[in-house]
């Protein structure tokens, strides 16, 4: 139901897969919407990686396999199932310890009848992850053989935190991120925001901050972008995606009380008019007037 308003605002989101649902979501709250995909998902080039997980998995060498994303559980099984027999994949599974970064992976895990011995607490981020299996495991988490689903780009910090505890892991990559195939539109939205033509912008990941200002870099105009993006309201899903943007020099206006599609347009909807007047407001306060 909504709460709010963007009262005509000019929102750009960088959405893919829920293109279509984001744009009538922005429409419902009074935006109207730009929708500029800045990612595709592929299949790994190989899926070695994953098919030797599966084979060490069914001979013994895991004792703790980590699930970071619902559709990697999906594509990992499927991956695996053309291989190898699925029900023999999956008793596998059942019969290690199981953690799941939220609630997607906890839904795909659910459907395969895969019991979930470690769960993230929101926001659900990489260091949430960390703390679950230190509670769950103690001084004990040290040694455990562990596999590491990942989710489009390898995560450092999250691989450095496990040796820090004595974790012997192992990558298993399922899918990764792409730029789009057609490129014009993210490049429009670059040079849309540098040109002041957007209010407000919207990240559902890092990994649409990372190609944003990939793309921005290539055509020239990263300098351009990062000052637009100062007069407009930024929306970020959650930790790990304000992250990226402060390593860009982007601080987010706005984070939802979950990290959820649907609760961030509505909240933010409730004070985009606001934070804009703030932000510009500010803007034109630091700006040297002209002689």
């Amino acid at each position: 139901m909504a709460n709010g308003s963007f009262q005509g605002l000019r929102v750009l989101a960088l959405e893919n897969r829920r293109a279509t649902e984001i744009a009538k979501l922005i429409r419902t709250f009074d935006g109207e919407p730009t929708v500029a995909p800045a990612l595709r998902e592929l299949p790994v080039e190989s899926n070695q990686e994953a098919l030797d997980f599966a084979r060490r998995l069914m001979q013994g060498d895991f004792d703790l396999v980590v699930f970071l994303t619902g559709v990697g559980v999906r594509r990992l099984t499927e991956v695996v199932s053309a291989r190898f027999h699925r029900d023999l994949f999956l008793e596998a599974l059942r019969r290690v310890k199981v953690a799941s970064r939220g609630p997607k992976p906890a839904s795909a895990l659910g459907e395969l009848g895969v019991p979930i011995a470690v769960s993230a607490p929101e926001p659900y981020t990489w260091r949430d992850m960390i703390g679950a299996l230190d509670s769950a495991f103690g001084p004990s988490l040290a040694g455990l053989r562990t596999a590491v689903q990942e989710y489009g780009t390898t995560n450092p910090e999250f691989l450095a935190a496990l040796s820090r505890r004595q974790v012997q892991w192992t990558r298993v990559p399922v899918y990764h991120w792409a730029l789009p195939d057609d490129l014009e539109p993210l490049k429009a939205a670059v040079r849309s925001i540098a040109a002041g033509e957007l209010d407000v912008v919207v990240f559902l990941t890092a990994v649409q901050a990372t190609h944003l200002f990939q793309v921005a870099e290539e055509i020239g105009m990263a300098k351009s972008l990062r000052a637009g993006m100062r007069t407009m309201v930024v929306l970020s899903i959650g930790p790990s995606t304000t992250e990226e943007l402060e390593l860009h020099g982007i601080h987010p206006d706005f984070t939802p009380s979950h990290p959820k599609m649907g609760l961030l347009i509505n909240e933010a909807s409730a004070c985009a008019v606001k934070l804009l007047e703030e932000k510009r407001g500010a803007a034109a306060r630091t700006t040297p007037m002209a002689e």
